[in-house]
């Protein structure tokens, strides 16, 4: 009998010891291994972040995550060089051939202890750590063994057809790197589709959006980035182990090319395609490629270029065949200045005997009818997984996706999925994933705002199935619900979150003219009202502006309050009398903006489809979506009281 009460005694306390051992704490991607075990660390103000003598490496990393706990946390965690204590967070550099090149290992117990084999593994471990905290600084004990699937985790943006401003990059490059996103391809240049401009090359909207000494005139007037700018956008993305991978794209998509220089646009196939036959062609990309990769400090300081080569004519064998002596060629001139080259994939839709280099080079795998995946694995390329299909965002062009199909990726996609061809998961041929936005419909008035709010779900999803790949323990409804409970990153808030409720966001009885409020702006599905006693406004008075956006007591053409932002004026026909008192209130999602005027919604602006022909087959869908800017007050004359501002 005393032998079964030990038994049956023990046996409850292993049981309650299962019970009481921690769940795997919540982070985006996933952790691959938690062994839980039972009891908290709490982080407080006393807690150090402690790296070891001679790694000026992780004293840098030290740093960087001192600097996060400030923007996220308002306080700055003590850096201590040397052997940590009970309540530290000490770093450490320890072989683990198990973890590769990019894990981590953290131990929670009295203090937290984050090693890896390379401080690029220590760097993330160090995102894993500070998105537990975003959720309490109680930390569960146990023990992380964390490594990726995948080497390429990556996002590709079009700034050729609409301009991203430097600021919303540099903001990109920390949202990634928070999520261990790695890579940043930057498409430099593009254009528009000709029926959407009278069916006039000429007349059609095409950009190249970097300085360029070499050809000057070529950079585009309404947005580049300076050779200082971008260099820096790689120096931060450096610092936070994001590569940067500027994008040139050709033969094809180079119509801001043939504005520049007429002669080397082709008269067969559009002036949108460079003349493969055309000498001059290949002296202007020379120029071009020779202005950003030579010397000792290029402007494109990373390891690797991509040098476009997708969607050219095939119709004529010749042609093909002079198509892949361009792809070869320029492969191989980008390996000249000890680069790797990445291409889009296109050697099926232009299959000919011309020799492609393949050896050391990189696909980006997105269409199969161009590029078949497997024949191009036999011929020696390495793939980047973006199958179009599954991983585009053109936004509200009616195609594609308008949104990425979240739920759907999570549950059944891996960079091993390159369209409807399913490799082994982890085979070496696939390095990676990405996904795209493309801004195909110039001019219909998306805003950053606009392509962030498409992004940055798909962004939180593909990161962990890039990472993870099928390792995932997390239902979607679940990592859907919670997901919400990370930042963007450490001092990003592209989205304009001001509360996780429903209450009043931020009230203020009195707005002065020309003050600075603590609010910089708010997101989607808010609504913002005031009172206002009318007076006389001179066109142009701002209500309140934003780095970003404007909106208008006065409008500068009618007088009427609107709003403007990415270069797009949108005016409600509606405005504020002298001696008129009423109560305005803003409202706006991402599909509209709607004016009340006392209550009563008066108008909308919502997405308006303009037909772009005379015979109407082509339309735009034009977009009038505002994220409301509030971080300066206008100099206006009018009486503004009671400020409110609510977002669901």
């Amino acid at each position: 009998m005393k032998r079964i009460y030990i038994l049956a005694t023990l046996l409850c306390c292993f049981l309650t010891s299962i019970i009481a051992q921690n769940a795997k704490p919540f982070v985006i991607p996933e952790l691959k291994e938690w062994k839980g075990s039972n009891g908290e660390f709490v982080l407080n103000e006393q807690t150090r972040i402690v790296y070891p003598k001679n790694q000026p490496e992780l004293q840098r990393i030290a740093q960087l995550v001192a600097e996060d706990c400030k923007e996220m946390f308002n306080y700055t965690p003590a850096i201590a060089e040397g052997k940590g204590q009970k309540g530290d967070i000490v770093l450490s550099l320890k072989k683990d051939k198990k973890l590769g090149k990019e894990g981590y290992a953290i131990n929670i117990s009295d203090r937290i202890s984050l090693s890896a084999p390379e401080a690029v593994g220590v760097y993330w471990g160090t995102r894993t750590l500070l998105q537990m905290a975003e959720q309490g600084f109680a930390l569960p004990k146990g023990e992380i063994r964390d490594f990726p699937d995948y080497g390429i985790r990556g996002f590709m943006i079009d700034c050729g057809r609409k301009f991203i401003p430097i600021h919303y990059l540099r903001d990109y490059v920390k949202i990634m790197s928070y999520y261990k996103m790695n890579c940043f391809q930057i498409h430099l240049n593009d254009n528009g589709f000709k029926q959407f401009f009278d069916n006039d090359w000429n007349k059609t909207y095409a950009a190249f959006r970097l300085e360029s000494d070499t050809y000057p005139g070529l950079t585009a007037r309404d947005g580049f980035y300076t050779k200082k700018e971008f260099i820096d956008l790689q120096k931060l993305a450096e610092n936070v182990f994001v590569e940067i991978i500027p994008e040139i794209d050709a033969p094809a998509h180079t119509l801001a090319f043939a504005h520049y220089m007429p002669e080397i646009g082709s008269k067969e196939y559009g002036m949108d395609h460079l003349d493969l036959f055309n000498p001059k062609t290949y002296e202007f990309m020379d120029g071009l490629f020779k202005e950003y990769l030579e010397g000792e400090e290029p402007v494109f300081r990373g390891k690797r270029v991509h040098i476009g080569t997708d969607e050219y004519s095939n119709k004529d064998p010749k042609v093909v065949e002079k198509f892949r002596e361009f792809t070869d060629r320029y492969i191989r001139y980008v390996e000249s200045f000890g680069k790797q080259a990445c291409v889009w994939g296109a050697l099926t839709h232009a299959k000919g005997e011309t020799p492609v280099k393949s050896e050391n080079v990189i696909m980006s795998a997105w269409y199969n009818g161009y590029a078949e995946p497997r024949d191009m694995v036999k011929q020696g390329y390495k793939l980047i997984s973006i199958p179009d299909g599954l991983t585009y965002i053109v936004p509200q062009a009616g195609y594609y996706y308008d949104y990425l199909n979240c739920k759907h990726l999570y549950e059944n996609w891996t960079p091993a999925h390159v369209g409807k061809e399913v490799f082994d998961e982890k085979d070496p041929a696939i390095l990676g994933g990405m996904y795209a936005v493309w801004n195909d419909h110039c001019g219909n008035g998306i805003s950053t705002k606009d392509i962030h709010h498409r992004c940055y779900p798909a962004l939180q999803t593909l990161a962990v199935k890039m990472w993870t790949g099928v390792s995932k323990s997390v239902p979607y409804e679940e990592f859907d619900k919670k997901r919400h409970a990370l930042s963007e990153a450490p001092g990003v808030n592209q989205l304009g979150r001001l509360s996780k409720d429903k209450d009043l966001a931020y009230f203020l009885e009195n707005i002065t003219p020309n003050s600075t409020l603590p609010v910089k702006e708010v997101g989607y599905n808010y609504h913002v009202e005031f009172d206002i006693e009318g007076a006389k406004e001179a066109m142009g008075t701002e209500l309140f502006c934003s780095p970003d956006a404007v909106f208008y007591l006065s409008d500068p053409i009618r007088g009427m309050l609107g709003f403007a932002r990415d270069g797009y004026l949108n005016t409600f026909t509606y405005n504020v009398q002298p001696g008129q008192k009423m109560k305005i209130a803003i409202e706006g999602d991402n599909k509209a903006t709607r004016l009340f005027i006392n209550g009563k919604m008066v108008e909308e602006l919502n997405i308006q489809e303009r037909w772009m022909d005379k015979e109407g087959k082509t339309r735009i869908r034009n977009v009038r979506t505002l994220v409301f800017p509030l971080e300066k007050a206008g100099n206006f004359q009018s009486k503004i009281t009671n400020l409110k501002v609510w977002q669901k």
